[in-house]
């Protein structure tokens, strides 16, 4: 039977032990956290370059007593921090995320995701020395999120292995654990021509940038044709050298997304086709080269009730599953992490405390890059990690709520 899930909200914040700690824990650590935070929102750095706010993570760990394992996977800027044995028969992952956008810096709020981890690791590290529990805690620091997926790159590294839960927090306008994020997979795309003078000698050239305007034009088409929660979207990077010279090289990147990994390919396919059309309608010869495929995140239901309910227990009201997943979203490298392991990826409100979407402004806006930096942001960052660290330690204390959730995976990824 569970430990805490039955309690009130009084008696599970102010008489449960477990939970007593938690709160205490991060409440005792905010001042620092908000430090932190704010140090990483004001020296933004973009995906593999960050290595201040990964000097300043690891930094604050080590101080804190967990045992730091920098560059992990080849990533400079990756780390480790571990707490609890390492024999111990059941190990919690959390996640941070600290790399920025080009130009906007954190506007997708990575500085309040990198306290969430850090917070929601020094709670359960503390849960799991105070009360002695057969336990670890593994925070995970996964750079470049925006850029090239570094969880992926640690998941194939193997650095997750023997992890049984892993979990993350991201800063939203809305509250929202069933978070519809799409799968993705972008393609680099080039053509090759032949370049001739585009006033004496036209005739002679094979013109490269014909073909990726017409991959770009035959895409808006077929976008017709689309389901509504489909995406297709790109740019031409290189398109000539100079206007009076037939291009003889271009290139352009597309991303497609869909709900779904399965849906990812079928609409690979068809961009395929049409690169393919452009090819031989020009002449140009072409190559095309897809990146890290993003999957969709499967939301581990055990996981995701127990979460709602320790954020209920501190004043949240959700609403229904169905209107959480009405929501689209963008995608994330979490999404592989939850095909290989149970995990969740709730989204918290950064605006209010009261549970309302925001609708003035989303994510990837220097407006939300400036709310990231505001007392609410932190407030609401704090209140989500007491309450994913209550969820990791109802996976310490129930083996049957374990169970459950690993069950839950199981058929979640043989169905899919």
């Amino acid at each position: 039977m569970s430990q805490v899930c039955g309690a009130s909200p009084l008696e599970l914040w102010q008489s449960n032990k477990y939970a007593k700690c938690v709160s205490e824990t991060i409440d005792a650590a905010s001042e620092e956290l908000r430090s932190l935070s704010l140090k990483i929102h004001d020296h933004p750095e973009q995906g593999l370059h960050e290595v201040k706010a990964h000097a300043w993570l690891t930094e604050y760990l080590s101080s804190k007593g967990f045992v730091v394992e920098e560059g992990r996977s080849g990533l400079e800027t990756a780390f480790i921090a571990r707490a609890g044995s390492v024999s111990s028969p059941v190990t919690i992952g959390i996640c941070s995320e600290y790399d920025a956008l080009p130009g906007i810096g954190h506007a997708c709020g990575h500085n309040l995701i990198a306290i969430s981890g850090v917070a929601t690791a020094l709670a359960l590290k503390a849960v799991i020395e105070q009360h002695q529990l057969p336990a670890q805690i593994k925070l995970f620091g996964t750079p470049s999120e925006e850029h090239d997926g570094g969880k992926i790159t640690m998941l194939n590294a193997g650095d997750f292995e023997g992890v049984d839960v892993c979990m993350m927090l991201h800063g939203a306008n809305a509250d929202v654990i069933y978070t519809p994020f799409l799968s993705l997979d972008t393609v680099t795309l080039e053509y090759f021509g032949k370049a001739s003078h585009a006033s004496t000698t036209p005739w002679e050239g094979i013109n490269a940038l014909d073909a990726a305007m017409e991959v770009y034009t035959n895409i808006g088409l077929m976008r017709q044709q689309l389901r509504l929660d489909h995406r297709v979207h790109g740019i031409i990077q290189n398109g000539g050298q100079a206007p009076n010279i037939i291009p003889e090289y271009t290139k352009s990147v597309y991303t497609v997304r869909a709900p779904k990994y399965e849906q990812v390919q079928v609409l690979k396919a068809r961009v395929e086709k049409i690169f393919d059309a452009a090819a031989k309608s020009t002449g140009c010869n072409y190559k095309f080269t897809w990146g890290k495929h993003l999957k969709d995140i499967l939301t581990n239901e055990p996981l995701a009730v127990k979460f709602e309910h320790m954020m209920n227990s501190l004043g949240l009201r959700y609403a229904s599953k169905r209107e959480q997943q009405s929501k689209l979203s963008g995608s994330t490298d979490m999404g592989n992490l939850t095909y290989a392991m149970p995990g969740i990826h709730p989204m918290f409100n950064i605006m209010n405390l009261q549970g309302i979407d925001d609708t003035s402004l989303g994510l990837h806006t220097t407006a939300f890059a400036a709310a990231a930096a505001q007392p609410t942001g932190h407030a609401a960052t704090l209140r989500a990690s007491k309450a994913l660290a209550m969820t990791g330690v109802e996976c310490m204390l129930d083996d049957a709520f374990l169970q459950r959730v690993k069950e839950d995976f199981d058929q979640a990824v043989n169905v899919k």
